[in-house]
């Protein structure tokens, strides 16, 4: 079962990041080079934020260290989408050992239940930002984020397995409380970059997303019934 679990989260991950890699690369990371040229001042060498009055100001040093434009940023991404994706592949796996897929398709379902619970969710609070967008403090985004997945998750669980109205009710509600009770905000909202490019950036996020979601869902229910054909053959 363990091998079955790692074959099937290996392979889904590798796929499924070259997919969200290549979307990135032709329709997302375009736009973010649009931003950072807004963000960027080409002869200084520090930028400094002003915010509003009473909040510190803060520097970035124009020398750290961030990846080159092209082969670098490339293998940055992917680097770091093959790390994301074999875990939520793992994660897949692990509740298919509970509920099997019975046929591939439903995996579409499981990919969709999972763009709801770590996109979706999430950005409804907390939308993709563009380089030079003010953000509220990382540490109050960090533990609304992990709260609203969480409660996401539960509640879809309830709604879809729930036996009965009293537990479906109860999934309604809890999906609604983090939306409730708010994301963090800025003291100010400001952007350096035009809305449009910013309208342009949360629609190519929440695409590409769906794309890896469903490609996720879908590549890891073929492997994992594969898998298991496979081993009844044997």
């Amino acid at each position: 079962m363990i091998k079955r679990i790692a074959q099937t989260a290996g392979f889904t991950g590798l796929l499924a990041a070259l997919l969200l890699t290549l979307l990135q690369s032709f329709w997302v990371a375009p736009l973010i080079l649009q931003a950072e040229s807004f963000e960027k001042a080409p002869a200084a060498t520090e930028v400094v934020h002003e915010h509003a009055a009473g909040a510190v100001a803060h520097t970035h040093d124009a020398e750290a260290w961030e990846p080159e434009d092209g082969w670098q940023r490339v293998l940055s991404t992917t680097g770091g989408n093959l790390v994301v994706a074999v875990g939520f592949a793992l994660m897949l796996a692990g509740f298919y050992t509970l509920r099997a897929p019975t046929r591939t398709a439903q995996g579409l379902l499981w990919g969709l239940a999972g763009y709801a619970t770590f996109v979706l969710a999430p950005t409804l609070g907390l939308p993709p930002e563009l380089p030079g967008t003010a953000a509220a403090d990382l540490a109050q985004r960090q533990v609304w984020w992990i709260g609203t997945a969480a409660s996401t998750a539960a509640g879809i669980a309830l709604i879809v397995f729930g036996h009965n109205w009293l537990l479906k009710v109860l999934g309604v509600a809890i999906l609604a409380v983090p939306h409730v009770i708010g994301a963090p905000q800025p003291e100010v909202h400001s952007m350096l970059a035009p809305e449009a490019l910013e309208a342009q950036f949360k629609i190519a996020s929440q695409l590409t997303n769906v794309a890896f979601w469903l490609a996720l869902g879908l590549i890891s229910a073929w492997l994992f019934r594969r898998n298991r054909d496979d081993q009844y053959s044997a």
